[in-house]
């Protein structure tokens, strides 16, 4: 007899469906064909421990599983539950008619108990595009699932609670979740707020601008100066996710695993901050099976790479075209798989190798040259794509102890969202655009117009420090949001002169 059960296979951060036919026929021994990998082609032991468990029979015939579309790579312990399904039906031990109307996905213990597997939110897209009636999954993942509306989320926690419920024995009620209720709700929660950060005023007015127009930003300054603090606040004045950049971000997440068990949508713009030992794949992604990195991960939200010059040369050059592409495409001999990388990138990092230089109390004891040979560990094309360099100095006693309350990050975040809803009716025609960071160069001569004046004053800004020409868009798309801040239609010499500013690793001799 013949059987089909529906799974799934994801690939980058969308789902394909799997068919899985399983054929039950005189002969010996299991057979699974489809290109599946070793997990798969173990899970004859998983299947057969857990239907004896639950008193059911592993067919002493030739059992042939064939998993289609056959040129597409399927992994991991997910595909289980649809093959003990498949097995079960094919043998007529599982009596149902509705097999074929839910896609099916769970990883097996050898009990028959679920384990949560990964990638469920695309699943859930693609299985409502298809016109499946239902995903029927594990318990863990149902909240993930529910995201997705029209879609009836069956969650079970034992195989055993499967067959009941296809056979009709156990009714499940579908999980409904309440999406944009809950959204709201959680929108904008952060534990982290500007209002604990005495003093730095500088350092919140450039992270402001950096906000509102998604501009990166790298600060310079000696330990303690509470550069790391201040980066894992800018979440917490960045506009709230729309629905749609919620959705974006969770299922990036969901295929990387990073969704927590009975999670749903996330909510919040991410914050990663990964260690200096990070690989050049673990960053941009990649693997065998592609998988999204740390500047996916980051997608919407922000990348926080602390004591950059500590990061591998080669760790660092690989962002450069994501800087400018906001996505990331993976190149494999038989796939090419694309992961969004709109992320804002936020570094600190000391002056020099002990940390003082510049320091105005501390004497930096580095020898000569060494200051210059420690930035150099950053590449220029990167520092050109970095649009601020902000100078970080260590907060005085009086600051610390002062007993006037801090502005706080929801005060900074309704200047912020009024700059972006600026930008956001500039660049309605632009689907592809929604920031004056993102502007293209050609965009930017048409929308960054200055006077006479402040051409003559980037002049000689560009000719004494020796910018690039793609520093000169930088300057010109900051002082754009310096404009937008301060609500004024012309970028004035003011607004350009504190965008100017803001290249001190440009200036000629600073590192001595």
């Amino acid at each position: 007899m013949l059987t089909k059960t529906f799974g799934s296979a994801v690939q980058g951060v969308n789902a394909y469906t799997i068919t899985m036919e399983v054929v039950v026929t005189a002969g010996t021994n299991f057979y699974v064909v489809g290109l599946p990998d070793n997990a798969i082609k173990e899970s004859q032991q998983r299947i057969e421990a857990a239907l004896k468990s639950r008193g059911y029979r592993m067919p002493r015939t030739k059992v042939v599983v064939n998993m289609a579309p056959a040129d597409i790579r399927k992994e991991g312990a997910a595909y289980d539950l649809p093959l003990a399904l498949g097995i079960l039906h094919a043998s007529q031990q599982l009596q149902t008619e509705v097999l074929d109307e839910y896609i099916i996905m769970g990883e097996m213990s050898l009990d028959g108990e679920l384990r949560p597997i990964r990638g469920v939110l695309p699943i859930a897209i693609q299985a409502r595009k298809e016109g499946f009636k239902g995903f029927i999954l594990p318990q863990e993942n149902a909240q993930e699932a529910a995201i997705v509306n029209n879609l009836d989320v069956i969650p079970v926690s034992t195989m055993q609670e499967a067959i009941d419920f296809l056979e009709g024995r156990l009714e499940i009620m579908p999980v409904r979740i309440d999406t944009r209720d809950i959204f709201e709700h959680a929108a904008n929660k952060y534990s982290a707020d500007f209002a604990d950060v005495q003093g730095q005023e500088n350092i919140k007015r450039a992270l402001e601008i950096a906000a509102a127009g998604s501009h990166n930003a790298i600060m310079i300054g000696p330990p303690g100066a509470g550069k790391t603090m201040l980066a894992k606040r800018l979440p917490s004045i960045m506009p709230p996710l729309t629905m749609q950049e919620a959705l974006e971000t969770t299922k990036i997440h969901s295929v990387a695993g990073k969704v927590g068990a009975g999670a749903g949508l996330l909510s919040a713009r991410p914050f990663r901050s990964p260690h200096h030992t990070i690989s050049d794949v673990a960053l941009v992604g990649g693997g065998s099976n592609p998988q999204p990195g740390e500047i996916s991960l980051a997608h919407n939200g922000v990348l926080f790479l602390d004591e950059l010059p500590e990061f591998k040369r080669s760790v660092l050059e690989v962002m450069r075209q994501p800087l400018e592409e906001r996505r990331v495409t993976v190149a494999r001999a038989k796939v090419s798989i694309e992961f969004p990388a709109n992320f804002m990138l936020i570094a600190s990092m000391n002056p020099c190798p002990c940390g003082y230089y510049n320091h105005p109390e501390k004497e930096c004891v580095c020898g000569p040259g060494v200051v210059q040979k420690y930035l150099n560990k950053v590449s220029g094309p990167l520092l050109d794509r970095i649009d601020l360099h902000v100078e970080v100095t260590p907060v005085t006693f009086d600051q610390m102890t002062e007993t006037r309350k801090s502005e706080t990050s929801q005060d900074i975040q309704i200047r912020v969202d009024k700059a972006r809803q600026v930008q956001a009716v500039r660049f309605q025609e632009f689907p592809d655009i929604h920031s004056n960071a993102m502007m293209p160069s050609q965009m930017v001569k048409d929308i960054c117009l200055i006077s006479e004046a402040g051409r003559q004053l980037l002049k000689t800004a560009m000719e004494r420090l020796g910018l690039s020409a793609r520093a000169y868009d930088r300057i010109l798309k900051v002082a754009r949001t310096i404009a937008d801040l301060a609500g004024t239609e012309d970028i004035e010499i003011q607004h350009l002169a504190e965008a100017i500013q803001y290249r001190s690793l440009d200036r000629e001799g600073w590192a001595g």
